[in-house]
């Protein structure tokens, strides 16, 4: 993408407003389905519920009512172990929905100040001096190829790219020059931050790039920039 004034934001905000639609259509499918939980839950507890009343109600006169007052008990003790499970499942569900949702708005403001950067290069020398062998226009184009991938790398972890989807789509992505710059300066930092962090899906995130990044180097040299386009167009 040509960068213009102003485009480089526009193009963020682009992303920022579809991860929202994202989140939303996550958060409504997480209400249908925590529903149905309850739902079903709910048919459970009732069943457990009342089957001891109706094993009491409809046992015959002669039963044995200290059998009976067994079982009753152990179903007792099974509704109170279902429900206990239940609860536990519930709160580490939302512990997970949470801690992505605060991994995304975190990932929202680092985009918001990569996005600053790139309309403003006065700002680069802020950020650490990882590009002191590359002009401004090969940085720009770095932090905007960052961009790309860690937009890709939030889908991932949403869910929303499987392993497969990612190792192809990085295929591609290498096959250019400025996308193989970027990830040898910064495949190392990113391990580093997810091994740091315990993040396993982000580690594994990385380590199927590391693996298309050697098949692209295997199969040739990277397209240059320059010849992206055809001469005069």
């Amino acid at each position: 993408m040509i960068y213009t004034p102003g485009g480089t934001a526009g193009y963020a905000s682009t992303q920022d407003a579809q991860r929202q639609r994202g989140l939303m259509s996550q958060g409504l499918t997480f209400h249908r389905k925590t529903f149905t939980r309850i739902a079903a839950g709910t048919a459970i507890t009732l069943a457990l519920t009342l089957a001891p009343v109706l094993i009491l109600t409809f046992a015959p006169s002669g039963a044995d009512w200290g059998k009976l007052s067994d079982v009753s008990q152990v179903y007792a003790a099974f509704l109170s172990a279902v429900a206990v499970l239940g609860v536990a499942a519930a709160l580490v569900y939302q512990a997970r929905q949470t801690a992505l949702a605060h991994a995304e708005s975190a990932r929202v403001f680092h985009r918001e100040l990569m996005t600053m950067t790139l309309n403003d290069p006065t700002f680069m020398v802020c950020w650490a001096p990882n590009f002191t062998a590359f002009s401004i226009e090969e940085a720009r184009q770095i932090i905007f190829t960052n961009l790309i991938v860690s937009e890709w790398f939030s889908q991932y972890q949403l869910h929303q790219l499987n392993d497969d989807a990612i190792l192809e789509l990085f295929l591609s992505h290498f096959r250019g020059e400025v996308a193989r710059k970027h990830w040898e300066i910064s495949r190392g930092s990113r391990r580093q931050l997810h091994t740091t962090q315990g993040d396993l899906r982000g580690m594994k995130f990385v380590s199927i790039v590391d693996k298309a990044f050697t098949q692209a180097v295997t199969e040739g040299p990277a397209i240059p920039a320059s010849a992206y386009f055809a001469p005069g167009r």
